[in-house]
């Protein structure tokens, strides 16, 4: 199993590689921006991608995505409540002095709460619906086997010490930490928790540590 997870573009987004070895399959979280060495990386270890996936749709974390799509063909995936984000990519980037392509590439799959999205010889990746942050934001939860560690790609949700803002278009306090306390701390404390941004961290560390989540 090929992981390789590094920050991109100007507020360094972590996107992640998935890939299967054997296959050669690989799925890209998140591509928020720097494609080029995305797309060094895949080249690198020989990774074709299948799908793009998206925690959610502000445009540190989809900057990448119709580029990445051109160059690699993998399908584009993401929440449908965050279309409107997605096609305001360029009004996004605007508000933070940003410049943006205000050209949207078309998503080619909507997922939704309980989907499972298959890749490689017999890897999973199970989608969680996780709004707060954004109305779609969305956790990812990878397994396989038993000698691989299970992942959780948990976008700006929930941060090492810390959990998303939520005075964006769409945001909403309550319903981040009613996400992160009904569909994240009831996960396996030793689970590695790979954020949007920033260092990894595990669910037991955040339920212990975390000040939004102590007394959850």
């Amino acid at each position: 199993m090929i992981v390789k997870t590094f920050p991109v573009g100007p507020l360094q987004c972590n996107c992640t590689i998935l890939g299967d070895e054997e296959t050669g399959e690989a799925i890209v979280i998140d591509p928020g921006d720097e494609v080029e060495r995305i797309t060094t990386v895949l080249k690198a270890h020989s990774l074709t991608v299948k799908q793009i996936l998206h925690t959610h749709a502000h445009f540190d974390h989809i900057g990448g995505t119709g580029t990445l799509k051109d160059k690699t063909a993998g399908e584009i995936s993401l929440h449908k409540e965050d279309l409107f984000l997605y096609e305001a990519m360029g009004k996004q980037a605007e508000l933070f002095g940003l410049p943006a392509d205000p050209e949207v590439t078309p998503i080619d799959h909507f997922l939704c709460h309980g989907d499972a999205i298959g890749f490689g010889k017999g890897r999973v990746i199970d989608v969680i619906h996780t709004p707060g942050h954004t109305p779609g934001s969305l956790t990812f939860q990878f397994r396989s086997s038993e000698k691989e560690k299970g992942l959780l790609f948990t976008g700006d949700t929930l941060f090492m010490g810390s959990i998303g803002r939520t005075d964006l278009w769409g945001g909403d306090f309550k319903e981040i930490i009613a996400s992160i306390r009904t569909r994240i701390l009831p996960l396996d404390d030793k689970l590695l928790v790979i954020p949007g941004h920033g260092p990894s961290t595990t669910i037991g560390q955040e339920r212990k540590t975390n000040p939004f989540l102590v007394n959850a």
